[in-house]
């Protein structure tokens, strides 16, 4: 990497957010409306306790508007790299600018974690020597080999739910690189003698598993396995990955999408826009609350230091402010256009109906610019239509193409099969597309994602298996 003596520093551009490397340099912007100051702190290592740069952005010369933006000249991909952002401490105004806590870069394509220390992420003091770091990479260092989508009509799709890690850890499996991207690439040929047509990836972009939730029945920690509280959401989950170098986890993951295209498959992924893991006020401080908290997240009105918390995962994520809004479809473009993703199935869909004042909204600008943007005219775009604050939306979630998970069939036919009387005409329904659901909104059978059992609940075989839980060693 280039020696601190070789690098100039330069003015940059606001656009595009992120670190953006070129064949000279690489490019910074981040935004910020709220805060005083940026630095960007840059470091040799991942696990370099200190920065071997802090560059000070001059708010006369390296911001435009909001965006704060520097050009680092003779700095390279594989940089690693954070910000400390100043500004007013004023918890109820919902500021939480504090130059001691380090940010990573919300736009990232990669992050380390081997020194974060979630709890000194939660109080005030300085963190630099326990923080996560975000890395420049190059997201142009691959060979697709002419990859090209299946693009499979929704109403042929047959989507198989999975855990990476799940799908191959066990022994069982026979794999020889178990939980990760490339175990699923080994599993080909059993995805393909089910017959489906796609997968469905339960969270796999960057997350916390590093702090444990709760203590088991024989006294282990149970951590994070799921991944539904997202740390980054431009990087596949490294610990997913057989290689540890940074920026193989992007190639590791094409490495899977372009196996399962050449095998007919497409990939959908569970994506978690709806809250992140910084949780409420007593969370850590990792990324969205330091940067600018007040624009990325709802806040109680009369008291700001409070998150609303329509998700039952301690904050919401602000999605329809234009700069969120915006966040999140850079996000699904990256996705789209740089990792060859065929879908997304946003988690609590409904939190991207809300509004900056936490109602619903008809016509909600995130959900129908999604829906509307050419880059994803071939993408499935499936909601969960629901939160957990009360909104419900089976049959009504804006848009026209966006598809629902359908819990009335899923309910309807579950006490089919149990044997429960009076629900036939309703089974009829549903199984003949749901036009009870979806009619009266001019939306069609394809509108219906129709399944039994997910994640949320046991799997197929012990949904049919057993009368009673037989789980409980699990702790949840």
């Amino acid at each position: 990497m280039a020696k601190k003596t070789n690098l100039v520093i330069e003015k940059g551009s606001a656009h595009p957010l992120g670190a953006t490397p070129d064949a000279e340099g690489v490019n910074f912007s981040i935004f910020s409306e709220n805060a005083s100051g940026v630095e960007l702190c840059l470091f040799d290592r991942h696990d370099d306790l200190h920065p071997f740069m802090t560059v000070c952005l001059d708010p006369y010369v390296n911001r435009t508007f909001h965006f704060w933006h520097v050009y680092v000249r003779g700095l390279k991909h594989g940089t690693h790299y954070a910000y400390r952002i100043d500004g007013e401490y004023a918890p109820d105004k919902g500021h939480l600018f504090n130059r001691n806590k380090v940010a990573i870069d919300p736009y990232a394509r990669g992050n380390t974690d081997c020194l974060f220390d979630r709890a000194e992420a939660c109080n005030d003091g300085d963190n630099i020597r326990t923080s996560m770091r975000s890395v420049v990479i190059d997201v142009n260092r691959y060979d697709w080999e002419g990859d090209k989508s299946p693009v499979i009509p929704m109403k042929d799709s047959i989507i198989y739910e999975m855990h990476v890690r799940g799908f191959t850890r066990d022994v069982s499996s026979g794999v020889k690189h178990p939980g990760t991207f490339s175990g699923v690439i080994e599993k080909i040929p059993h995805l393909k003698s089910l017959g489906v047509t796609a997968v469905e990836l339960l969270p796999v972009f960057e997350f916390d598993s590093s702090y444990p939730l709760r203590t088991g029945p024989d006294g282990s920690e149970l951590v994070n396995y799921w991944g539904y509280s997202t740390v980054g959401f431009f990087a596949p989950e490294s610990s997913y990955c057989s290689k540890p170098e940074f920026g193989e986890h992007l190639n590791e993951f094409r490495d899977m999408v372009k196996a399962l295209h050449n095998a007919g498959i497409e990939i959908i992924l569970d994506v978690v826009f709806n809250h992140t893991d910084e949780g409420n006020h007593q969370g850590p401080v990792i990324s969205f609350k330091a940067i600018d908290n007040a624009v990325y997240y709802h806040l109680v009105d009369n008291d700001k230091r409070y998150y609303m918390d329509y998700t039952g995962c301690g904050n919401t994520v602000n999605c329809n402010h234009p700069i969120v809004e915006k966040f999140i479809t850079d996000c699904l473009e990256f996705w789209v256009k740089d990792m060859h993703v065929d879908g997304f199935r946003f988690d609590e869909g409904s939190i991207l109906s809300r509004g900056e004042d936490g109602k619903p909204l008809a016509h909600a600008p995130v959900i129908w610019n999604i829906e509307l943007m050419d880059t994803f005219a071939d993408t499935k775009l499936i909601a969960e239509a629901w939160d957990a604050a009360g909104v419900y939306q089976i049959g009504s979630f804006p848009g026209y193409r966006w598809a629902e998970w359908n819990g009335i069939y899923r309910d309807q036919v579950r006490r089919f099969v149990k044997g429960d009387g009076g629900i036939v005409g309703g089974v009829a329904a549903k199984i003949s597309g749901s036009s009870d659901i979806y009619q009266h909104n001019r939306h069609t059978p394809v509108n219906s994602i129709n399944f039994v059992t997910c994640h949320d609940g046991f799997t197929m075989i012990d949904l049919v298996s057993y009368n009673e839980k037989h789980n409980f060693a699990n702790g949840e």
